[in-house]
């Protein structure tokens, strides 16, 4: 799918077809937007862009064939490179399943020049669709030229961050709730890792597209005016604040696995206690009934008055009551149970 925005220098907003371009192109005060939106057909493999999508990057705008890989064929963390007369910037939009408790990222090729604005995606992306349309219905969000709509697209990415990180902490508020109430239906080891995992994803996203906002900030692009670095600032302190919380989500983490381990770990020491003070006090009458079971009274030897081996039974069933009692008194008094 192609799309094209063009502000025009009177202000006015049109849509032009990609046959236009070149003459869009051609005039200095006008702003372009083109964006490019090719689904992959088959998930997992390498990107293969459609042939008009292709031929326009490559004979229109007559980007570095490098500069084309990287975009078309590539698939990388958000990084920015300087061609020159263009910039290529790479930057991830993400989304938060919240019922899968899983992260995805979107990656946006971006090419911005000093007149033009090319994004190409190969998955939807929220952020895109809320600049695109609120560059459609006014005119102020390209009246400040290509590097101001590469602002709004960036606080808009950063924007959907945020609800993520949101959703994260309360995914892992609950589990913690359930971990330390002892309320989960199954082993949560297996959710503790999958929002792990998501947390990682997110820092490695994070800290390449803060760095991105930085050289867009500080460093000195012909597409990037000194007007507009202010902005991209903005959008670093947004990212340096989104990084913070992302370790600390990570910490909690770590935090909520040490947990478990250790609630699991006192529910089977407590196990081991019980069945370990059941076992001391069934020892001694273990040993009385195995010594006494013996053949150790018979025609050799009688047993001698007053005892009967009525009296003696007596005696023996009172020594085996009286004996796990007195023990178990014993380990209560020592705070051993």
């Amino acid at each position: 799918m192609i799309r094209i925005l063009h502000r025009a220098p009177d202000g006015k907003i049109i849509s032009p077809t990609s046959e236009q371009l070149p003459h869009l192109l051609a005039m200095p005060e006008g702003v372009t937007w083109v964006d490019l939106f090719d689904p992959e057909s088959v998930p997992h493999l390498p990107k293969a862009a459609e042939p008009e999508i292709e031929h326009l990057l490559r004979s229109v705008f007559a980007f570095h064939p490098l500069a084309l890989d990287d975009a078309l064929l590539e698939a990388h963390v958000p990084k920015v490179d300087d061609w020159g007369d263009y910039l290529y910037v790479v930057l991830h939009d993400v989304d938060f399943h919240i019922e899968h408790e899983q992260l995805d990222t979107h990656e946006i090729d971006i090419f911005i020049g000093r007149n033009y604005l090319v994004t190409y995606r190969t998955e939807p992306s929220k952020a895109v669709e809320r600049v695109w349309k609120n560059a459609q219905l006014d005119d102020r969000h390209t009246r400040g030229g290509v590097d101001r709509l590469l602002y709004e697209l960036s606080d808009a990415i950063a924007s959907d961050f945020m609800p993520c990180v949101d959703a994260l902490d309360e995914t892992l508020d609950a589990l913690q709730d359930e971990i330390m109430l002892g309320k989960y239906a199954h082993n949560p080891t297996e959710r503790i890792f999958r929002i792990k995992r998501s947390v990682l994803h997110l820092r490695r996203i994070l800290n390449p597209q803060r760095e991105v906002m930085n050289k867009l900030a500080r460093d000195d692009h012909p597409a990037i005016s000194d007007r507009e670095r202010v902005y991209f600032r903005d959008v670093y302190d947004h990212f340096l604040r989104l990084a913070d919380l992302t370790e600390s989500l990570r910490d909690i983490t770590v935090g909520a696995l040490d947990t478990f381990l250790s609630i699991t770990a006192n529910r089977t020491n407590e196990v081991m206690k019980t069945l370990t003070m059941f076992t001391v006090l069934f020892l001694p009458l273990s040993f009385l009934t195995g010594f006494f079971g013996m053949n150790f009274f018979g025609a050799t030897y009688e047993i001698p008055a007053p005892f009967t081996p009525v009296i003696l039974f007596i005696a023996m069933l009172l020594v085996m009551l009286i004996l796990p009692i007195a023990m178990l008194w014993f380990v209560r008094h020592r705070g051993w149970w």
